[in-house]
């Protein structure tokens, strides 16, 4: 088997956008430099945050969550034999992609968002084919347009995407909406995992903690997400998809499985034996989190791991893989499971 990187992060560069034709190409994202005002740090605490994208009249911090353990080439994907090389040394094999630009909510212009959707996905595609095999990645659904969801959704299948990105809310919807069923039946029909990563598409809710720590607007938005997925108990209406569940740790699964439990039997409803497992969620822990005491409400069948490789956060750890095999808490063979046997089931990997 193979050791996977369940969150790695490609940056979007302005080569991101040249997939754009014709009209779309008014929707391109500009970069915009501060010149004055009160300077901002990035994440490392060292440099400043200076650039920024624009995207019609709303910006996002273009270089501040930028990880420095490799060169910007690496991280940009202008040298994916250099993060080939990389990726040996830190012990992966196959590194799953998801968006940085995209963990916050873009833009309520339906033909903007559908332009950017279908040239991010074009250009991680083409990036993605240079790496034989080793650089998988998680498909963008435009979900504003609903009827061209489908289309997308196989050009990914069909050029290595192996899930399908969402954050923990959706516009102005709760990720159980049945709006989003036929999304959910079309990954299902291409075997592609929904892949929830710490993330927030509502402006609404991500303007109101604008200002507050990432942990609000994003990460506990995507714990809600796994709670409505199984109280809604969307997995025993689409029984052949896989949930997963990224760059939220894990501490939290104790929790949510206990309220859980407690609200099935409140409505006469059978509780599972292994809540995870048999609702085909898997979830990314991280090195810092309680492993022996989360494997014992999560079962050893559902854990994986990311590095979130190319970014600079709390969630990073570039060397999750080595630290996960030195890790004397967890067992030689389910550290194999969490890193290759687990991780290739979701991301239908086999």
């Amino acid at each position: 088997m193979a050791v996977i990187d369940s969150d790695a992060h490609v940056l979007e560069t302005p080569a991101t956008w040249e997939y754009l034709k014709g009209d779309e190409v008014k929707y391109k994202p500009m970069i915009v430099s501060q010149s004055f005002g009160d300077e901002v740090l990035a994440n490392d605490g060292v440099n400043l945050q200076k650039n920024y994208w624009m995207i019609g009249p709303r910006t996002f911090g273009k270089d501040r969550n930028v990880g420095n353990e490799m060169t910007r080439q690496i991280r940009e994907m202008e040298d994916i034999p250099g993060r080939l090389r990389h990726m040996d040394e830190l012990g992966i094999d196959i590194q799953v992609l998801y968006p940085t630009l995209y963990l916050r909510p873009i833009t309520t212009d339906k033909d903007a968002d559908l332009a950017l959707i279908r040239s991010y996905n074009r250009w991680v595609a083409d990036v993605c084919s240079q790496s034989d095999g080793r650089l998988r990645w998680v498909v963008m659904p435009p979900i504003q347009s609903p009827e061209r969801i489908r289309e997308e959704l196989l050009f990914g299948k069909e050029n290595g995407a192996c899930g399908v990105f969402m954050r923990g809310l959706e516009g102005d919807r709760a990720v159980g909406d049945p709006y989003f069923y036929p999304l959910y039946e079309s990954a299902q029909e291409f075997d592609l995992a929904i892949c929830f990563h710490s993330g927030n598409g509502s402006i609404r809710h991500h303007d109101m903690f604008e200002t507050d720590t990432t942990f609000t607007k994003f990460k506990l938005a995507t714990v809600g997400a796994c709670h409505t997925i199984i109280e809604k108990r969307l997995p025993k209406m689409f029984p052949e998809l896989r949930w997963g569940f990224v760059e939220i740790s894990a501490q939290w699964v104790p929790y949510v499985l206990c309220d859980l439990e407690d609200r099935f039997r409140r409505n006469g409803w059978d509780w599972y034996k292994n809540p995870l497992k048999e609702n085909n969620i898997f979830v990314a822990c991280e090195n810092t989190d309680d492993l022996p005491y989360i494997l014992g409400h999560s079962g050893e069948d559902n854990l994986v791991i990311g590095t979130d490789y190319g970014h600079h956060d709390p969630s990073s750890e570039v060397l999750a893989v080595h630290k996960l095999r030195d890790d004397p808490r967890v067992d030689p063979s389910i550290c194999n499971k969490i890193l290759e046997l687990n991780a290739a089931k979701l991301y239908g990997l086999r």
